[in-house]
């Protein structure tokens, strides 16, 4: 499988809504920036649309950039489901965990790939295990 940048809420919505996101929106942008001239694959996992989207007034600025980026939304399949239940019980985290294990079991489905966060600490245990995965602290 091919290398792949792996959005998570807090990096999808400082890429939608870039001018209230500050340097947060800026390190989002460099790093997707850089991984579409790599040409990797950038992905957003679809539970993540579950944080961000709140109705139509505030999903505009995350449609458009979906739409304008080459983002892809990757479906939630029965076996990334069970992938991120299987790393919720490995790393003994509860279920208020579960977005962040469907962003992770997403990535490990990719030979290589980046994961791009807010908030590095809530993935570290998860991602733990995987030696092909990294972090990217926006």
């Amino acid at each position: 499988m091919a290398e792949a940048l792996i959005l998570d809420s807090e990096a999808l919505n400082a890429i939608a809504n870039w001018s209230e996101r500050g340097a947060l929106a800026g390190r989002s942008r460099a790093i997707l920036a850089f991984a579409l001239q790599r040409r990797a694959r950038v992905r957003v996992p679809a539970p993540v649309l579950a944080e961000v989207c709140r109705g139509p007034k505030f999903d505009a600025a995350v449609n458009r950039a979906l739409n304008a980026r080459g983002i892809v939304v990757d479906e939630l399949t029965e076996s990334i489901a069970r992938s991120a239940g299987a790393m919720l019980a490995r790393a003994k985290l509860s279920s208020v965990h579960a977005i962040d294990a469907f962003v992770v079991a997403t990535a490990a489905e990719y030979s290589s790939a980046v994961i791009a966060t807010g908030d590095v600490s809530d993935f570290t245990a998860l991602v733990a295990p995987f030696k092909h995965l990294r972090l990217f602290e926006i």
